[in-house]
């Protein structure tokens, strides 16, 4: 599809650029969606609003891969121009049928633009043949209405396989009670879905009274249901952002439509992340993209005509019943030259490093026999500091950036090395503590190469290891 160009904002300044994260060409971008592989690439969409640098009538910007690590940026799959989406292409996914890529999409419609909050959503289809090119079917939507007690909060359909048939998870909201639920549909051909109820919803208010973009998958036995709650209050350490992205762990039996599951826990512990779409590589592995960002956030990047990144993709695995988050192996082939190779014992070191904007930094820290009792990476230029901080005695975690609304908290189980991966881009830094145990994804915008400097109260081994980044 044919932008126009005259009405697109343009890139002004490269400084918050990002090196090896997916971001939008110019104008804005949030949502992951359609993650997915076909004809030997990886695909993602993503909202994208090509005419202006905040949140706009959405379209479904694209790139793809060979490697999960170099982005092509492909012509925006799908734009608000039917009578199926006339006031926007929400967020929906991807799966290959009879080697044709078929998007199921939420199309929005707000009859009236001065009253944004009286909208109505369907769900939509388009296909494929080459992964570039995409038509929407004629017989849009392929799901007219929401079920007769849900409220207009209708979105984001997450489609997958089983058994020979589709399966459609949708992000809802009961309507007599104000409070989030996923809805499940089954279809054999992925045009007509019957309805086959509720997978499972909120007990309370403080569960949240929206929930979106549902994603059911099978990790190492568990059926888990990732999702992203608005409205769950925060708690003294706990769901600290405006909106959430959590999980359940439990079984799921398709047969029943009985989701029998744990409580809903955090994925992600820092301050940007949102709107989690998982993948199913070619090789097993369960990947997940999230938003590298969070509603209602600063974006210093929007006065350079642009906003919004993706995080690294990240393996999910499932160790010590909760889910784990790593970078996929093939970031590796970012590095270009090793910086840092050092035993190093003390309190206190600036890490000597040409660019730490750009950066793969590993720290493990053996913890036998030492009493103090606390250890602080810092990453420190001009007016951002970002500090995380571990307490031994208590095995926590706290990451400290400048600014209000400053902390937030990650609680480790009780283990004697401390092992700590950091990767930072030009705007962004993401922490992957015990191999992902504990994970904190960051904005971060330091226009000048910053400062990293380790510090603990009492003398500590450190293993130190630093690659730079294309």
């Amino acid at each position: 599809m044919e932008l126009d160009q005259h009405r697109m904002p343009q890139v002004t300044n490269p400084r918050f650029r990002q090196h090896y994260h997916l971001m939008p060409p110019q104008g804005w971008m949030n949502d992951p969606n359609g993650f997915t592989y076909f004809q030997g690439y990886y695909h993602l969409f993503y909202q994208y609003h090509p005419y202006g640098v905040e949140w706009g009538p959405m379209h479904w910007g694209h790139a793809r891969s060979r490697d999960l690590v170099h982005w092509e940026t492909l012509p925006p799959a799908l734009a608000p121009d039917s009578a199926a989406d006339e006031s926007g292409c929400f967020s929906g996914s991807a799966i290959v049928k009879d080697h044709r890529l078929f998007l199921i999409y939420t199309g929005h419609h707000v009859p009236d633009a001065s009253q944004p909050d009286d909208f109505w959503q369907t769900q939509n289809v388009a296909v494929s043949e080459d992964g570039i090119h995409f038509y929407k079917l004629a017989t849009n939507p392929v799901i007219a209405e929401p079920p007769a007690d849900n409220s207009q909060h209708f979105r984001d359909p997450k489609v997958l396989e089983h058994d020979g048939e589709y399966e459609l998870m949708l992000g809802s909201q009961a309507a007599q009670t104000g409070t989030g639920r996923v809805l499940r549909y089954r279809s054999q051909n992925l045009v007509d879905w019957q309805f086959q109820g509720v997978v499972t919803a909120a007990e309370s208010p403080d569960d949240g009274y929206m929930w979106e973009c549902p994603d059911l998958f099978r990790v190492n036995g568990q059926d888990v249901l990732l999702m992203s709650p608005q409205g769950i209050p925060a708690g003294e350490q706990t769901n600290l952002n405006l909106y959430q992205t959590s999980y359940y762990l439990g079984q799921f039996d398709f047969a029943t439509g009985k989701y029998t599951h744990d409580q809903l826990r955090e994925l992600d512990h820092g301050h940007d992340f949102y709107a989690a779409q998982t993948m199913l590589a070619p090789d097993g592995r369960r990947i997940v993209i999230g938003w590298l960002d969070m509603w209602e956030a600063p974006f210093p990047e929007q006065a350079d005509g642009w906003a919004g990144t993706m995080t690294l993709p990240r393996e999910l695995t499932l160790q010590h019943d909760q889910l784990m988050m790593f970078p996929v192996t093939e970031v590796q082939q970012l590095r270009t030259k090793q910086v840092l190779a050092d035993h190093w014992q003390g309190t206190e070191r600036l890490l000597a490093v040409p660019d730490a904007r750009h950066l793969e930094l590993h720290l493990q820290t053996e913890l036998t026999g030492w009493q103090g009792r606390q250890v602080t990476l810092r990453l420190h230029a001009e007016q951002q500091d970002l500090q995380l901080i571990y307490y031994s005695r208590t095995q926590q975690l706290v990451l400290q950036r400048a600014g209000a609304d400053a902390q937030r908290f990650a609680q480790l189980r009780p283990t004697e090395p401390l092992d700590v991966h950091v990767w930072t881009d030009t705007s962004s830094v993401e922490i992957f503590v015990n191999h992902g145990e504990a994970v904190f994804s960051e904005r971060f915008y330091p226009e000048v190469n910053p400062q990293v400097t380790l510090t603990a109260d009492a003398p500590v081994n450190v293993d130190l290891t630093a690659y730079q980044l294309e």
